[in-house]
Parts: structure tokens; C-alpha cells; sequence
């Protein structure tokens, strides 16, 4: 939580492919904190979840909001495949929990929103640059490089290919 900046200009390790998934909810109603309760707690269970098995796939995550209405989580996966086959786990707690809210549906969905984004991003569709600061985002899920071992322009870095492309 209090991680000690890194002195200078950094970038992401990430090697090839890059999946990311934001996965968020609204509360559409405040008065209806039975509804959306759950639904921040199965959040924070499936990320505790995920962090004790990294088998699975995640390679990091942040917590955001938006607003106060708007939870969301930035997810990094290894590859869509573990992603899928997380999310289709019957002995997961997010199968489950997505079971209960489509049977909560027509209740909750008023009461609380729900939404997700996934991006598969090839390598050369993504670059990064962090000046001064701890490890975050990407960089924190897949490791920090100096930038110079990318280029110092954001058109060297995404040009950057790996030994395995």
C-alpha cells in the first residue's frame, strides 16, 4: 500500500499479448445496500480468491472507483484461456456467484448494475511509462523495466517486440 516510488522513468515488462478486464458495478439505488452489498463483497472474494491460486491466470489487479456510485477492478490476465476458464469453473466462486445474481435478477438489477470490458491487446498495441512511482498498473502485474530498454519515445516502445513473437 506505501510502496517506495522507483526513481526515474519506468515501463512495463509485458512480453506479448496483454488481456485485461475491467469488472465493475453502479449503485443505482443507495436504499438498496442488501442488493449491492453482495455484490462489492463477491468482488473482493473473487480477487482473494484468484491472489491465493495464481495458477489460474491473474497477474495483478487495482481497485478503482469512479464515483461513489461506481466500484470497478482492472484485471491483467496471462491469456483470455485462463480468463475463460476461470470465469467457467464450476468449483470457482465466480461461477456461483453469478449464478446467484441472474436468479437475484430482476430485483437486484434495479438496485445495482453490473459490466464488464475485456481487451486482447497484441504486443505492439500497448506501451507505458511511469516517472517516479512505485510499481502500478501493468508494470505492477508483469514487472517494471528501465524505459531505456524499450526506447525513451512511446513509438519505440510500441514497436518493441519480444523474443517469442
Amino acid at each position: 500500500m506505501f510502496a517506495k516510488p522507483i526513481p526515474g522513468r519506468t515501463t512495463a515488462a509485458a512480453e506479448g499479448e496483454v488481456v485485461v478486464l475491467l469488472i465493475g458495478m453502479r449503485i443505482n439505488h443507495f436504499r438498496g445496500v442488501h442488493h449491492w452489498l453482495p455484490v462489492l463483497l463477491a468482488m473482493v472474494r473473487t480477487l482473494r480468491e484468484l491472489g491465493r491460486d495464481r495458477g489460474r491466470g491473474l497477474l495483478g489487479h487495482t481497485l478503482l472507483t469512479g464515483s461513489p456510485r461506481t466500484y470497478y477492478v482492472v484485471q491483467y490476465w496471462e491469456s483470455k484461456e485462463k480468463l475463460y476458464a476461470y470465469a467457467s469453473a464450476p468449483d470457482m466462486f465466480h461461477r456461483r456467484a453469478w449464478a446467484i445474481m441472474n436468479r437475484r435478477a430482476k430485483k437486484s438489477r434495479r438496485h445495482v448494475g453490473l459490466w464488464h470490458e475485456t481487451y486482447v491487446v497484441p504486443e505492439g498495441g500497448y506501451e507505458s511509462v511511469y516517472a517516479d512511482m512505485p510499481a502500478h498498473g501493468l508494470a505492477r502485474a508483469v514487472g517494471v523495466l528501465p524505459l531505456q530498454a524499450r526506447g525513451r519515445r512511446a513509438a519505440d516502445r510500441l514497436a518493441h517486440r519480444s523474443s517469442a513473437s
